[in-house]
């Protein structure tokens, strides 16, 4: 069974971006590629630091994420070659779309005081990056386990062209962005 927003977008955002005329053929219409959450740690603190983040990221995403190793020793960040310093998980197809729609209608709006995601968070190439600044907006986090809060980056990844056709998809889609 396909995910929720997956069949909106092949039943509703598909039609009207092929109608908008922009584009001459399916293939062309922008769609979502992936979605990338990263969450960078100063394991310098507490060595279970990073193995808390990736079980926070486990249970957010529903997939085990990637610890990330430093490539090179730097003495003033106290850091050391091969010291772990975050995680990341690179979600694709049903559970990209799972977490995306999870992340625009329960995640979101739990933000205190939120009045709709930045527009000019796009990167050029029809990207999309927005940081996050605690875990804890996210239903499936236990607030009585929670030893330190954490934030993360989530990077959309869209076939877009240019950032006026992903942000055009991302607001077919449901995302919340404000208005200028």
């Amino acid at each position: 069974m396909k995910s929720r927003l997956y069949q909106k977008y092949v039943s509703e955002v598909q039609p009207s971006l092929l109608s908008s005329g922009r584009y001459q053929n399916v293939h062309q219409i922008p769609r979502m590629e992936k979605i990338v959450i990263n969450m960078g740690v100063n394991s310098s603190l507490e060595k279970v630091a990073v193995d808390d983040a990736a079980k926070d990221l486990t249970a957010i995403t529903g997939q085990k994420p990637v610890i990330n190793k430093a490539k090179k020793s730097v003495a003033n960040f106290k850091l050391r070659k091969g010291q772990s310093v975050g995680c990341r998980v690179t979600l694709r197809r049903d559970r990209m779309y799972e977490f995306f729609d999870r992340l625009v209608a329960t995640a979101l709006p739990r933000i205190r005081d939120f009045r709709g995601l930045s527009p000019r968070h796009f990167d050029g190439r029809g990207n999309y990056t927005l940081g996050i600044a605690d875990q804890t907006i996210f239903p499936e986090i236990d607030l009585d386990k929670i030893k330190r809060h954490q934030g993360m980056d989530i990077t959309i990844v869209t076939s877009a062209a240019s950032d006026d056709d992903a942000r055009d998809l991302l607001k077919r889609m449901g995302m919340p962005f404000a208005e200028r």
